[in-house]
């Protein structure tokens, strides 16, 4: 109904709201903050205009709008919702519910740089504020890729009954224009079968279940431990569903790539004596900065939550230094994608440094890169 399968130039933005209508949630709620407005003003439009059958509810803030639509998806209704900075962290009570409840919501996040002082350019200080909060985290690198990880997204949050949130990096990636491929509905549906949870898991009168009960410290953790096991879990699914999505939805790579198992994503020499980890748009600009390096390669990670422990691993091989670029801090330590990493590799032997780059939207250019590629031997936080 909204596009076939063409290449289309398209603000990212006017992709996900694209790709979202054609998902078919049945309740989309959210409350406009920047970057991520023109996403919901899009999936407004189409209601307005008889284009899209969900339900539209507009919420006084993003603390509602996450209400409504774990309410929703408590009574047995595929969801949407989006959100960025200041907006996320409002909503992160909310948040904590919706995975301690085993609930399927999908939820963008425009990533922006968290306040004070005020800013409203790209980081990932938003993200990191959910990233204990139960939910899966996706980061696109591309417009195709954001696309891609919301149909990806749907498919695991409603099979592992977990929360999703797909990354996209605010303006760089909401409010520029490239390439993309939309997926129609019929292919959606290939993958995406219409949602029916079962009689039982959701509030119906014609099965009274409780949701959100309370759980005593005996119980408790266990609880939590299922949720921790079950996110696990999704890393030995989340390759096979992403090769599955790639087949019905072919795009090309715009760059070569080594190794792509959906987890993460490789581009570079076999054997790199530099291996630099990222994850959202800059991982494009780290792409262009290796062009002419023979000697460094590139791990995108694109599920951070899960964290592909294993992926991370076989990449790093005998590689001689490790750099993490991330564009987050958190104070009085080392960056929080540098503490991930560190923690899978106790063995590696190597030389590893911290890159914190683009805090509240620095320029982060081809110079800066090739500047921490030099500067990768010593073993150190350094902000660019």
């Amino acid at each position: 109904m909204f596009t076939h399968h063409k290449t289309q130039f398209l603000e990212g933005a006017r992709a996900v709201s694209l790709t979202i209508a054609n998902i078919q949630p049945a309740v989309v709620s959210a409350y406009p903050i920047t970057p991520q407005t023109h996403i919901v003003e899009d999936l407004a439009k189409f209601k307005a205009q008889g284009r899209a059958t969900y339900e539209y509810l507009r919420a006084e803030s993003e603390f509602a709008a996450a209400s409504i639509v774990v309410g929703a998806s408590a009574a047995g209704s595929r969801v949407y919702s989006a959100t960025s900075s200041q907006g996320l962290i409002l909503m992160l009570e909310v948040l904590y519910n919706a995975s301690g409840l085993r609930l399927p919501v999908v939820m963008t996040v425009a990533n922006r740089a968290v306040g004070g002082p005020i800013n409203i350019w790209n980081d990932h200080s938003d993200a990191m504020a959910m990233r204990d909060a139960g939910w899966m985290m996706f980061f696109a690198e591309n417009h195709q890729e954001a696309v891609d990880l919301h149909v990806i997204a749907y498919k695991l949050a409603e099979e592992f009954n977990i929360p999703a949130a797909v990354n996209i990096d605010g303006f760089i990636l909401t409010h520029s224009f490239e390439n993309v491929v939309i997926p129609d509905k019929t292919s959606i549906k290939k993958y995406l079968p219409t949602y029916k949870p079962a009689l039982g898991t959701y509030l119906n009168p014609q099965k009274p279940v409780t949701l959100g009960a309370f759980f005593t410290p005996e119980h408790f953790w266990l609880e939590k431990k299922r949720i921790d096991e079950d996110l696990k879990h999704v890393l030995t699914i989340f390759p096979k569903n992403y090769q599955t999505w790639k087949k019905i939805l072919p795009t090309p790579a715009p760059i070569k790539v080594s190794c792509d198992d959906g987890l993460t994503e490789y581009c570079g020499p076999k054997n790199p004596d530099t291996l630099l980890i990222a994850m959202g748009s800059v991982v494009g600009t780290i792409k262009e900065a290796l062009k002419t390096d023979k000697n460094t390669g590139i791990l995108k990670i694109r599920s951070y939550r899960p964290f592909p422990v294993n992926s991370l691993q076989k990449a790093v091989g005998n590689c001689k230094r490790v750099a993490v670029i991330e564009k987050a801090m958190s104070s009085g330590a080392y960056g929080p994608l540098y503490s991930d990493v560190s923690a899978a590799l106790p063995g590696f032997k190597g030389v590893s440094s911290n890159h914190i780059v683009g805090l509240g939207g620095r320029d982060i250019n081809i110079k800066t890169i090739k500047n921490i590629i030099k500067s990768a031997q010593r073993a150190q936080i350094k902000f660019w």
